[in-house]
Protein backbone atom coordinates (compact mmCIF):
# COMPACT_ATOMS: atom_id res chain seq x y z
CA UNK A 1 0.00 0.00 0.00
CA UNK A 2 1.24 3.44 -1.03
CA UNK A 3 -1.32 6.18 -0.75
CA UNK A 4 -1.43 9.35 1.75
CA UNK A 5 -3.37 8.07 5.06
CA UNK A 6 -5.60 10.30 6.69
CA UNK A 7 -7.32 9.16 10.02
CA UNK A 8 -10.53 10.71 10.63
CA UNK A 9 -11.22 8.65 13.55
CA UNK A 10 -10.56 6.29 16.58
CA UNK A 11 -12.39 4.74 18.76
CA UNK A 12 -12.52 1.92 21.40
CA UNK A 13 -13.43 -1.39 20.59
CA UNK A 14 -15.96 -3.07 22.85
CA UNK A 15 -15.30 -6.23 24.93
CA UNK A 16 -11.52 -5.38 24.63
CA UNK A 17 -9.17 -3.96 27.10
CA UNK A 18 -7.68 -1.38 24.69
CA UNK A 19 -8.56 -2.69 21.27
CA UNK A 20 -9.05 0.67 18.53
CA UNK A 21 -11.16 0.80 15.83
CA UNK A 22 -9.40 3.21 13.31
CA UNK A 23 -10.95 4.78 10.31
CA UNK A 24 -8.86 6.34 7.77
CA UNK A 25 -8.64 7.54 3.85
CA UNK A 26 -5.86 6.89 2.20
CA UNK A 27 -4.78 8.02 -1.30
CA UNK A 28 -4.30 5.86 -4.46
CA UNK A 29 -3.72 2.98 -2.29
CA UNK A 30 -2.61 0.47 -4.86
CA UNK A 31 -0.84 2.74 -6.74
CA UNK A 32 -0.68 5.56 -9.26
CA UNK A 33 -4.81 6.50 -10.43
CA UNK A 34 -6.17 3.41 -8.31
CA UNK A 35 -8.96 4.47 -6.57
CA UNK A 36 -9.23 6.29 -3.18
CA UNK A 37 -10.73 4.42 -0.19
CA UNK A 38 -11.92 5.01 3.29
CA UNK A 39 -9.61 2.33 5.50
CA UNK A 40 -11.34 0.83 8.38
CA UNK A 41 -8.84 -0.98 10.81
CA UNK A 42 -9.37 -3.23 14.06
CA UNK A 43 -6.72 -3.02 16.26
CA UNK A 44 -6.79 -5.78 19.16
CA UNK A 45 -4.29 -3.88 21.11
CA UNK A 46 -3.67 -0.38 20.72
CA UNK A 47 0.09 -0.02 20.19
CA UNK A 48 -0.29 -2.67 17.55
CA UNK A 49 1.83 -1.49 14.18
CA UNK A 50 -0.47 -3.41 11.81
CA UNK A 51 -4.13 -3.60 12.39
CA UNK A 52 -5.65 -7.28 13.42
CA UNK A 53 -8.18 -6.88 10.55
CA UNK A 54 -8.87 -4.46 7.97
CA UNK A 55 -11.47 -3.13 5.22
CA UNK A 56 -10.99 -1.05 2.37
CA UNK A 57 -14.35 0.71 1.03
CA UNK A 58 -14.40 2.32 -1.90
CA UNK A 59 -16.14 5.77 -1.79
CA UNK A 60 -18.79 4.72 -3.94
CA UNK A 61 -19.53 2.00 -1.95
CA UNK A 62 -19.61 3.69 1.64
CA UNK A 63 -22.97 4.75 1.61
CA UNK A 64 -24.69 1.14 1.08
CA UNK A 65 -21.88 -0.17 3.47
CA UNK A 66 -23.57 1.95 6.57
CA UNK A 67 -27.13 0.84 5.45
CA UNK A 68 -26.16 -2.40 5.68
CA UNK A 69 -24.29 -1.49 9.09
CA UNK A 70 -27.75 0.34 10.17
CA UNK A 71 -29.97 -2.76 9.71
CA UNK A 72 -27.24 -4.90 11.58
CA UNK A 73 -27.59 -2.74 14.55
CA UNK A 74 -31.54 -2.88 14.39
CA UNK A 75 -30.99 -6.87 14.41
CA UNK A 76 -28.37 -6.77 17.19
Amino acid sequence: MSGKMTEIAKMNLSGTNDGKIMITTIEEPYGIGSENIASIGIFLQENAQEPDWKVHIPKENIDAVISALQKAKEVL
